[in-house]
């Protein structure tokens, strides 16, 4: 059913009121996906570009949407804890133990894989990464379903991921059969990745579930550090482990320090770029951008939210480096979050988008 160069039919949910399977926009989009169709759909973290994960085209047609490399292993998400023996072989007491606590949520672990379970979603590996979103709208359409859906997030790869509809149609718009546009989303960044199988548990990506409220039911964890400077592709974990990821198009300078620190590469960066005359864009805290600043001239704010709020700093994040992210900005100034908590995924994003290869 792959639509290339047909519009993508925008479905809106108006009241999650109403999330039966028979509702129009849970039956529709269920109908696209059991005929191997791609659904974007809401999830609390980004939105995800969603197909049957038991179906190898339905799979292989993400890859060609988004212009994802095959070695690339892909999420899947169930919508509810009896959907999981259909892509996993095994459900350790440990994972178990999790779940019981952070599932739904923005939690993805990896577990050993189920035969049922198409090599291409897991790029061959003997592990598959498995979340259940929090997001209604997403477990409704999954149970209306009745699959497991293997969903990256919807966009173009190594871009900056979606957390509106729009978001999503502006990159993928006529590459996909229909988005389920239920507005924003909550969380703003991609789920943690766990490898609870091995001792102690490997935290692979950072996310909406942090390490330390990990920690407080398992103990200490690991956290991963890639097999070199520029990993192979092949050795790659999990999902969400490529070295440069989520990047605009603008170069993003990231900035280790308090406002301080901002204000003088703000002053910098403005004197360098406007002399080519080109704008800079600046990822701004609350109060931290004075009217010195702004009377140079030849900057473009996105108003980030309060630093120490890193729930709104998180929801705020792609947003941002999307709006800034236009034509004649050049380079995007964004200070660094601490590693602490949700700072640490923030960091985690921001690097890999700042990366140059």
């Amino acid at each position: 059913m792959y639509l290339s160069g047909v519009r993508t039919v925008r479905f809106t949910i108006g009241s999650i009121d109403d999330l039966s399977p028979e509702a129009p926009a849970i039956a529709e989009c269920a109908t696209i996906l059991h005929q191997g169709g791609l659904v974007a759909i809401p999830t609390e973290t980004v939105y995800g570009l969603a197909a049957n994960a038991l179906n190898p085209a339905a799979v292989m047609r993400i890859f060609e949407a988004k212009g994802r490399p095959a070695w690339d292993p892909l999420i899947v998400h169930v919508s509810a804890f009896e959907m999981v023996p259909r892509v996993a072989a095994e459900f350790p007491a440990l994972a178990q133990q999790l779940t019981g606590r952070f599932w739904p949520g923005p939690l993805t672990l990896l577990l050993p894989k189920s035969t049922q379970l198409p090599n291409t979603v897991t790029a061959g590996r003997a592990t598959v990464a498995v979340r259940m979103p929090a997001h209604p709208v997403a477990r409704a359409l999954i149970a209306a379903a009745d699959l497991p859906l293997a969903a990256p997030s919807a966009n173009r790869f190594g871009r900056i991921s979606p957390t509106t509809a729009d978001h999503v149609l502006s990159e993928l718009d006529g590459r996909i059969d229909a988005v389920l546009d239920a507005g924003p989303a909550e969380v703003g960044v991609e789920s943690t990745v766990l490898d609870p199988l091995r001792t102690p548990p490997l935290l692979l990506r950072p996310g909406g579930v942090t390490r330390e409220q990990i920690e407080a039911i398992v103990g200490r964890v690991e956290l991963y550090s890639p097999p070199g400077p520029t990993p192979r592709p092949g050795a790659l974990a999990s999902p969400g482990l490529a070295a440069r990821h989520y990047a605009p198009t603008a170069r993003l300078v990231l900035v280790d320090g308090e406002r301080d620190a901002l204000l003088k590469a703000a002053r910098d960066y403005v004197a360098s770029e406007g002399e080519r005359g080109n704008y800079v864009g600046i990822m701004a805290p609350d109060n931290w951008i004075d009217d010195t600043i702004l009377a140079a001239g030849g900057i473009v704010l996105f108003a980030w939210g309060a630093w120490s709020d890193w729930a709104q700093i998180g929801r705020n994040l792609f947003a941002g480096l999307r709006y800034l992210d236009k034509p004649g900005v050049n380079v995007i100034l964004c200070p660094l979050p601490s590693a602490e908590g949700m700072g640490l995924a923030l960091r985690d994003r921001l690097m890999r988008a700042a990366r140059t290869s």
